[in-house]
């Protein structure tokens, strides 16, 4: 089946376009992004503005339009951080629906961590039970992984674009601002508490992985096939957020096309990283340009192979 799955995140909207075989194997088809940053000072004033409502219409209705030219059977949408936290949510949402006529799910913190799971993971050659996923969001993070048999989620409200509204006043910013935000980002991890992930393998998905890894290998464009499985240590994600915490947000626009609708909120989304990946003893990340668009799409396969009579 082809099946086209929409992201409505805080920062981003992205599509993936894909076919899924008869074993739920995904594969890829077509990909589009666009940055309207609907979340913009939902962290503060907890609606989402009326403009947003407008271009995040546009932007489903042109991909809406192009599942059509690939002859896309379904079309699933989800809507993440700053949609759940916002009070106008409702509105939104049967906005999208009268605009576009694409129904979308606002999904709660613990099943984007799953749905993101299962997207990441259905991209490794070599699937173990032992791996954690980590999705730096723009409103919000998310892990997950398995203990025995069961999935353990956590959605933390610490996200790219909330920590950078929050406490980067100063371009680039001061070093009062890098402590209080490594300090919001450390209080959230140690609400979790300490976890043992000595035998596991560590996944990275979403925007501020994918972008160090372009970065990291002086990527002017995006080439999945470099991104994919690319391993970032400890000591190379450090050394980048130092680098970005001295440099203004054109600057970091100019390394290269990678960083377009992230540059202003990579600093802190490379915090998130740095921190998460001190706090719990990793010493590398795998990267993944799979996750909850994948997720999603994989969601939608199963439901309609249940339909189908299938197992």
């Amino acid at each position: 089946m082809r099946v086209a799955s929409i992201d409505i995140g805080t920062n981003a909207v992205l599509l993936l376009i894909a076919d899924i075989d008869d074993n739920g194997a995904i594969k890829p088809v077509e990909h589009r992004q666009r940055f309207p940053r609907l979340g913009k000072e939902v962290d503060n004033k907890y609606i989402i503005s009326p403009s947003a409502f407008e271009t995040v219409a546009n932007v489903l209705n042109e991909y809406k339009n192009l599942s059509q030219k690939y002859e896309v059977g379904n079309i699933v949408a989800c809507a993440t951080s700053a949609v759940r936290d916002s009070s106008n949510k409702n509105e939104f949402v049967n906005h999208l629906k009268d605009a576009t006529g694409i129904h979308v799910e606002v999904i709660s913190g613990e099943d984007e961590a799953l749905i993101t799971y299962k997207g990441a993971i259905s991209g490794l050659t070599k699937q173990s039970k032992r791996i954690v996923v980590l999705d730096i969001g723009g409103g919000s993070t998310e892990f997950s992984f398995r203990r025995d048999n069961d999935f353990v989620t956590h959605s933390l409200q610490i996200g790219a674009v909330r920590l950078t509204e929050r406490y980067f006043k100063h371009n680039p910013p001061i070093d009062e601002e890098i402590q209080l935000t490594n300090a919001a980002i450390l209080s959230e991890f140690l609400r979790v508490g300490v976890i043992d992930f000595s035998s596991y393998i560590f996944v990275g998905v979403a925007g501020t992985v994918t972008t160090l890894a372009c970065l990291d290998q002086n990527l002017i464009e995006f080439d999945v096939n470099r991104v994919s499985g690319y391993k970032l240590t400890y000591e190379c994600v450090d050394g980048w957020s130092n680098k970005f915490i001295s440099m203004t947000s054109l600057q970091i626009r100019s390394l290269s096309n990678t960083t377009e609708g992230r540059a202003d909120i990579l600093p802190a989304g490379v915090l998130i990283l740095l921190n998460f990946m001190k706090h719990f003893n990793f010493k590398e990340i795998l990267v993944s340009e799979r996750g909850l668009r994948y997720g999603m799409a994989f969601r939608e396969w199963e439901k309609q192979n249940k339909l189908m009579g299938g197992d």
